[in-house]
């Protein structure tokens, strides 16, 4: 919220009253020769003249150098009003500023030659801005702090004392007074305090509550980060949030009893399997320390490192070749499950008339026999079919095929018991044959 400045008007009661007189009849009458006022205030200084009978004004202004009228002053350009009522005038400024500090004096001119006259001494205006004061002066987190809106000038008709945070837009607890128990960093900022009242509502300057702290959120780190291999070379690295900043690190490894060297960052070089451990840091200021959490520390020795990247290599080959090989078995055995799939198809949903032979005859157990006896009930069927043969596993438009296909179907059964010759002495040998043959020729264009 800016300071509230132009509009506001805070006018102080005058205390006394000075009167100028002068001679033959001449004089300045002020109503009070000091006054002191707050900054961003409105102040009206007011008097009376008079002058020998037979005189006539024509020219009536305030001054404070040179006899120039205030209100063609640079500086007062836009804050000066004048008020005229017969022999009483009243200088208004707004707006005031500490800069306005100074005598102002009363001038008026006549008519008749030598008829001027101003009042000498003049009133003394004094502008003061309100001030806060903060109790303790250093401010530590965890105190009691209170904040008071102070001025050296009076302020009367008892103000209401508004309180600012910078920032915050919602005021806080009103009152000349504002206390912050048990104050945090987050507390820290720019205060200022406003006294309200009937005339106005000036501003005081603002002031920097700077609330210190011990060390907190303590991190180590380790740079690089990973497997550390000996002979290389590591970084640890303390962090920390302070007010006042840390002004000292000091560096500790477990289950040693002397710091290691001071400094936020801590070098090792050439490191070995000897600095593996366990890490901490302390960071320290003018308002305490405070330790950090521990960083573990693990140095590989430099042939355990080279065996364990032998290792992954090793791994990492060994499942490429199981990959690979699995990939070529699956590339061999597609085609042929492939083609087993087609003859499959065309067997059961080919060409329905195909050539197909079938031959029975009685099964031959002597060579004595008549050959003319060896067939019975032979029966032979030829057809042929177009067939259209489908590529397989390719991408290219299908092309016409002609196919002729000739199946062979030879079944060879021994007679049956009743006409089956009994032969003494030899032994009986039953003879099946079945045979079928897929003959497939295919003509392509």
């Amino acid at each position: 919220m800016a300071l509230t400045t132009a509009v506001d008007v805070l006018v102080f009661t005058l205390l006394y009253v000075a009167v100028v007189l002068g001679e033959d009849g001449w004089g300045v009458t002020y109503y009070t020769q000091s006054i002191c006022v707050l900054n961003g205030s409105t102040v009206e200084l007011s008097c009376t003249y008079k002058y020998p009978s037979g005189y006539k004004v024509t020219s009536t202004f305030w001054f404070i150098r040179n006899f120039v009228n205030l209100s063609d002053e640079p500086d007062y350009k836009g804050r000066v009003t004048y008020r005229n009522n017969k022999n009483n005038h009243t200088l208004m400024i707004t707006d005031l500023r500490e800069s306005d500090s100074a005598e102002y004096k009363f001038r008026f001119i006549t008519d008749q030659n030598g008829g001027k006259w101003f009042g000498q001494p003049g009133v003394k205006l004094t502008v003061k801005g309100l001030q806060v004061d903060v109790t303790p002066a250093t401010v530590t987190e965890g105190q009691n702090v209170t904040l008071t809106c102070i001025t050296s000038c009076p302020v009367i008709d008892n103000p209401t004392y508004i309180w600012y945070k910078k920032t915050v837009t919602s005021p806080k607890e009103s009152g000349p007074s504002y206390s912050i128990t048990n104050i945090t960093s987050e507390d820290s900022g720019e205060y200022y305090c406003e006294a309200q009242n009937i005339y106005g509502r000036p501003n005081s300057s603002s002031v920097s509550v700077d609330v210190q702290y011990a060390p907190k959120n303590i991190l180590a780190s380790v740079s690089p980060s990973g497997e550390i291999v000996e002979g290389s070379s590591v970084t640890l690295t303390c962090n920390s949030d302070a007010n006042p900043p840390v002004d000292k690190y000091t560096w500790y490894k477990k289950n040693v009893t002397s710091p290691k060297p001071s400094g936020q960052s801590y070098s090792i070089t050439n490191i070995t399997s000897e600095d593996s451990g366990e890490y901490y840091c302390e960071a320290k200021n003018s308002i305490g320390n405070k330790t950090s959490a521990v960083v573990i520390l693990v140095v590989l020795r430099k042939q355990s490192y080279e065996m364990l990247v032998v290792v992954g290599i090793t791994v990492v080959i060994l499942v490429l070749i199981l990959c690979l090989s699995g990939f070529i078995c699956f590339r061999k055995k597609a085609p042929k499950s492939l083609s087993d799939t087609r003859d499959k198809s065309d067997n059961e949903q080919g060409n329905p008339n195909p050539t197909i032979c079938n031959i029975s005859s009685i099964g031959v157990t002597s060579e004595k026999r008549d050959q003319s006896d060896d067939l019975h009930n032979t029966s032979v069927d030829i057809h042929r079919a177009k067939m259209q043969d489908v590529p397989l596993y390719s991408n290219a438009q299908p092309q016409e095929q002609d196919e002729d296909v000739q199946y062979a179907a030879v079944k060879f059964n021994p007679p049956s018991a009743a006409t089956q010759p009994v032969m003494h002495g030899v032994e009986e040998e039953p003879s099946v044959l079945y045979s079928t043959v897929n003959i497939l020729r295919i003509k392509r264009t």
